[in-house]
């Protein structure tokens, strides 16, 4: 009988699960289509007015409308009122689902890094479709209108959209952890679920639009997982129950069945029994208060074994920061003292002060590091998307690591392939923390010696408008163990044992990196096994920017046809794949041989007008290759050698006339810049041009400086310079000085942002706003501690003309004074 009305409560249970699931989805069907009717309202109100642009302008977006779009038909463009010109090209409609009859599309991250989807809506005048309205709504509006939690928030629910099954949305209150699943695939990996059959079975009830419940463990438990379509299966309800759960509520159902029998016996047995159905009720009141004082307890219990780890995490955090900071910091003060020693000897003071210089900077980025885990921790992380190419950050990742890897006799293996666009849309900045942090790890915990491979792999993209990449870190060292690799994306946590405890660190990097890359959309894994490497992988999204190949510039410099010589297959395609959009023909072989006979086949015919070659493809005879190729080219035809920067033996052959080296990976930018080089070069006859550069000597700065040590070492760096410097203590100083000031006294003024009085921002505004010609003019420079990117906003938005982070480098000072003083014709130059 008790099994008979568990598994009937259970049987509830689950009917009251589903309830709750229709009520959800009911409550998302409802916004959905309210959204659709009132974006037909609005495409209504828009075929009326006489201007339906200016009125998509001066609307003004929302909490739930993020942005509004309009084209007109016939037309490929249209506006948007946030300014931008607006194509349908970024929208994939390719579903074709649909809301109150007009189309939705995949959701996807915007501009504003949350995910969103957008509305399509015709615009109709007297029967006939005159243009298209667009409304994106972001999934986090959703949020607002579900409830906190069910079954005591130990229930998981996420919001999938179904054409990409990426997670757009996990409401708050909802699970007891948060599992941070990005897509249907993370899902099944983070829950163990593996069966084929049924990953089957799910996937033909998404396709189908279909509900799905089944029973399956997580996290060791058992559990009801459930797939609940929305909007007839466009985006749908996942997550899971646990079955401790459903059979708490079926025990309480039951609780209060035994109470109600109680009551019945109790009125039928009133005379004989009240005695003894007192004492039941005494019971089980002790009882009950006994399981509150077990819950309270318990709880209380938890709460302080979660203070204690977190007290812990703080403890470890601050021991290794402390150790972390004083290593430099002992440095600095070592070195001082030896300064003030050996204060006569020229060639000491420059070792001491370079390495006192080269300690300052590791502290720095130690405070660094704990300023962006802060940042992170409370979501104040900005992405500043913008145009950057692979190239460049290829170019700058190599000059920091390839040193770093030299100077502990290590390899470094730099890989391109497959990638068919170099010039991308992303974060360059924080794209170059990743793989900086990644890849100083592997030269890190690398032993002298070891190797250590960087790959950049573009993988099959999933739409035409993004590029997909998946970045390898891979190298040789020491590895890590299992245990190690659970927790390796915490904060603060660093590998343990007698080798990598000599290595400094906070334990931040991963986690930094981590949360960079989810933020960008990415995901990122880790395999390794101790004694024989590690290997990272990552993979991003990019958005590729609209542009044109540029065939002037190959006509103009007179190239129509180049031969490749490369022994690796892949590495040849993989240059005619970024070629292709020039409109010059690449031919490729494999050997020198074979490039010396062809080149005397086509020479009749057709003339290359450069030779790519690789070279490792030159063989043993590598030198004897290359001079064997001058001698049959004529010597317009440029030779140009891709090889690493450390490759050996190079040197010689680059005496040859007309010949260069193109350092790898091969990447399209970087192959005209070393064409417009080698154009330069040719002219090296020409008169040289006379260098100039700039100096500050003769210019005269006023400074709002609040720390006497701060105002001190700029006054004497610019007195070195050669110029003046008058320093005021706060911001309301700084204005009165000014104020007073004859016209043209001061050429600029540094700004500090953080002062008593008046702050920085304060200042300027106020300096800005006087009634004299130059207060609009003067350039003013902010020199600050706070070096973040909304700072540097700040900054700018107060009428600053450039910022400028603490410690001051004075050699970029020059450059920004140059950039800002040098249009009024004041910054004294010489030959």
């Amino acid at each position: 009988m008790a099994q008979k009305i568990s598994a009937e409560m259970s049987s509830s249970a689950i009917q009251n699960l589903s309830e709750s699931l229709e009520l959800m989805k009911g409550t998302i069907d409802a916004i959905l289509l309210k959204e659709a009717e009132f974006q037909k309202l609005i495409a209504d109100e828009i075929a009326e007015i006489g201007d339906p642009e200016q009125f998509i302008r001066t609307y003004n977006k929302n909490k739930t409308m993020v942005k509004m779009s309009l084209i007109l038909s016939g037309k490929e463009e249209g506006i948007s009122n946030t300014g931008e010109t607006f194509t349908e090209e970024e929208l994939d409609f390719s579903a074709n689902w649909t809301i109150d009859g007009i189309p939705i599309s995949k959701s996807y991250v915007n501009y504003m890094g949350t995910w969103a989807y957008t509305i399509k809506c015709p615009v109709e005048k007297d029967g006939r479709e005159i243009a298209s309205l667009y409304i994106e709504y972001v999934y986090d509006a959703l949020d607002r209108s579900l409830p906190d939690g069910f079954y005591n928030g130990r229930a998981m629910l996420y919001i999938m959209d179904t054409q990409s099954e990426r997670m757009v949305l996990k409401p708050k209150g909802m699970g007891e952890r948060d599992a941070g699943h990005l897509n249907l695939e993370d899902f099944y990996r983070a829950n163990n679920i593996q069966e084929e059959e049924l990953q089957a079975e799910v996937a033909e009830c998404i396709k189908k639009g279909d509900n799905i419940l089944f029973y399956h463990d997580v996290q060791g438990k058992s559990a009801l997982n459930y797939m609940w379509a929305v909007n007839d299966g466009s985006i749908y309800l996942i997550g899971y129950v646990p079955i401790e759960a459903i059979q708490q509520e079926g025990r309480t159902v039951n609780q209060n069945i035994i109470i109600v029998i109680t009551v019945m016996l109790v009125a039928f047995f009133l005379c004989c029994l009240l005695y003894s159905i007192n004492q039941r009720q005494q019971n089980k009141i002790r009882k009950e208060r006994e399981a509150e004082r077990e819950i309270h307890n318990q709880r209380l219990a938890e709460a302080l074994q979660a203070a204690q780890i977190a007290s812990n995490s703080k403890t470890t955090f601050l021991s290794n920061m402390s150790h972390d900071i004083r290593t430099p910091m002992n440095a600095v003060l070592g070195f001082t003292t030896l300064l003030a020693k050996d204060a006569d000897d020229p060639v000491k003071v420059r070792e001491y002060t370079k390495k006192i210089t080269a300690s300052g900077q590791h502290l720095l980025s130690l405070i660094n590091d704990v300023l962006d885990v802060s940042k992170i921790e409370s979501g104040k992380v900005v992405l500043t998307i913008d145009e950057f190419t692979l190239s460049d950050l290829v170019s700058s990742v190599d000059a920091i690591i390839r040193p770093m890897a030299q100077a502990r006799g290590q390899s470094f293996h730099v890989e391109v392939s497959g990638i068919k666009h170099e010039y991308l849309m992303g974060d360059e900045t924080r794209i170059n923390q990743i793989l900086i942090n990644l890849l100083s790890n592997s030269v890190k915990y690398t032993p002298e010696g070891g190797s250590i491979w960087f790959r950049i792999i573009g993988l099959r993209q999933r739409s035409s408008q993004y590029e997909h990449i998946r970045i390898e870190v891979e190298d040789n060292g020491y590895g890590m163990t299992p245990e190690y690799l659970k927790t390796i994306f915490d904060a603060f946590t660093r590998a343990e044992n007698s080798t990598t405890n000599k290595v400094q660190g906070t334990g931040l990097g991963m986690a930094i990196t981590k949360n960079i890359v989810e933020l960008m959309g990415g995901t990122i894994d880790v395999s390794s096994e101790v004694d024989k490497g590690s290997l990272f992988k990552v993979e991003l999204e990019f958005r590729i920017p609209e542009g044109r190949a540029d065939h002037q510039f190959w006509e103009k410099n007179g190239i129509t046809g180049m031969l490749v010589v490369d022994g690796d297959a892949k590495t040849a395609e993989s240059i005619q794949v970024l070629m292709k959009d020039t409109g010059i023909r690449v031919d490729t072989v494999f050997n020198a041989e074979e490039a010396v006979r062809l080149i005397r086949e086509e020479s009749a015919e057709f003339t290359y007008d450069l030779i790519l070659m690789d070279w490792n493809a030159a063989g043993m005879e590598g030198i004897r290759a290359a001079e064997k190729l001058r001698e049959i080219l004529p010597d317009t035809v440029p030779l140009l050698f891709l090889a690493s920067y450390d490759a050996e033996g190079i040197e010689e052959a680059l005496h040859m006339k007309n010949t260069e080296m193109l350092a790898k990976p091969f990447f399209v930018s970087a192959f005209k810049e070393k064409i417009l080089d080698m154009q330069t070069g040719r002219r090296e006859d020409a008169p040289a041009e006379t260098v100039e550069e700039t100096t500050l000597e003769g210019l005269r700065f006023l400074a709002a400086e609040d720390n006497e040590i701060n105002a001190e070492i700029l006054v004497e760096i610019l007195s070195i310079e050669g110029a003046e410097c008058e320093v005021a203590e706060n911001g309301r100083m700084a204005v009165e000085r000014f104020t007073n000031a004859e016209a043209g006294e001061f050429d600029a003024i540094l700004m500090d942002v953080q002062m008593p009085v008046m702050n920085g921002y304060d200042a300027t505004r106020a300096i800005r706003s006087l009634p004299r010609e130059d207060a609009a003019t003067i350039p003013i420079i902010a020199m600050t501690a706070n070096a973040f990117a909304e700072d540097e906003k700040e900054a700018l938005d107060a009428g600053m003309n450039v910022h400028l982070a603490k410690p001051i480098d004075i050699d970029l000072l020059k450059e920004v004074i140059k950039q800002c003083i040098i249009k009024k014709g004041i910054v004294h130059e010489k030959e």
